[in-house]
């Protein structure tokens, strides 16, 4: 991936000089370019195309902003609400992430939207621990985050 970024930059200043003009807009044009370029001749690059995984970088963020906003709405109606019948709980969250980075990144998605908390990961990184403060059904929630904030890293990683 390294390797297309710094390709698709050569190709980019290149053009600039080309075209005898330093502007931004030559820039952005020439980057385009080499876009192109990369995409038509991706079968003779080793590694896939870089914008499909930027594009899946993106889509991570947006999940997650998606998911932070659904979250706060919920504590927000959690806080207001007349009877407080929470069912605060912790639950084993078994997970198909390998490296080190991938459970990071998850656990940190966890902890960061409100109403969760990662508590514990397992010492073979098989098992993340998660504390949330409103929980009817442990499957359920297990669900939510494996088809959300694992498949979503799955994506970006592999």
């Amino acid at each position: 991936m390294s390797l297309q970024i710094i390709l698709n930059l050569v190709i980019a200043i290149m053009w600039m000089f080309l075209g005898e003009s330093y502007t931004f807009d030559k820039f952005l044009t020439g980057y385009i370019i080499g876009a192109l370029l990369l995409f038509m001749l991706r079968r003779f690059i080793p590694d896939a195309f870089y914008l499909q995984r930027v594009w899946k970088m993106i889509k991570l963020v947006l999940l997650f902003i998606k998911e932070l906003l659904i979250s706060n709405i919920d504590i927000v109606r959690w806080v207001y609400k007349p009877h407080k019948d929470y069912k605060p709980g912790i639950f084993a969250l078994p997970t198909e992430l390998k490296s080190n980075w991938e459970i990071t990144m998850l656990t940190s998605l966890i902890s960061l939207t409100p109403g969760t908390l990662s508590v514990a990961v397992s010492n073979n990184n098989d098992v993340i621990y998660i504390h949330a403060m409103d929980i009817d059904n442990n499957e359920i929630a297990i669900e939510a985050i494996k088809t959300t904030f694992e498949k979503a890293i799955m994506e970006v990683t592999r």
